[in-house]
């Protein structure tokens, strides 16, 4: 039975900054390649740190009981994860959408159903 080696966070930064490189590099020219390189390592950087605070989130839910002092009765309120994790969820959003409007805008496809093929063999004919 193998083992997967578990990855550091600057590895599935990487990791994933490899993945979007690759994606748009099949869809835009290497000059927008290029001007996009830093909102692709930040958008990279924002997906893995979500998942890091998506699995403390899972694990130590949103809030938590707090307290000023120890006479004080704790109350529950949201954690600071849970505040910076709904923020960089935004910007990871924001990031992806500048990084989509480099794509080219695809022009409808015409699909051929045959009838000018027809009509041209009719010309023909005549």
């Amino acid at each position: 039975m193998t083992t997967k080696k578990k990855l550091t966070k600057d590895e599935r930064i990487q990791k994933e900054f490899e993945r979007l490189k690759a994606f748009y590099k099949s869809l835009v020219s290497d000059e927008k390649l290029k001007s996009i390189d830093g909102l692709m390592q930040r958008a990279a950087y924002q997906r893995v740190t979500l998942e890091d605070m998506e699995a403390d989130l899972d694990e130590n839910g949103f809030v938590e009981l707090f307290s000023q002092s120890e006479s004080q009765t704790p109350y529950e309120r949201e954690r600071p994860t849970a505040r910076l994790f709904n923020t960089l969820t935004k910007n990871y959003q924001s990031a992806m959408t500048q990084l989509n409007k480099v794509l080219p805008d695809e022009a409808p496809k015409d699909t051929d159903d045959g009838f000018d093929s027809f009509v041209s063999r009719r010309d023909d004919l005549g």
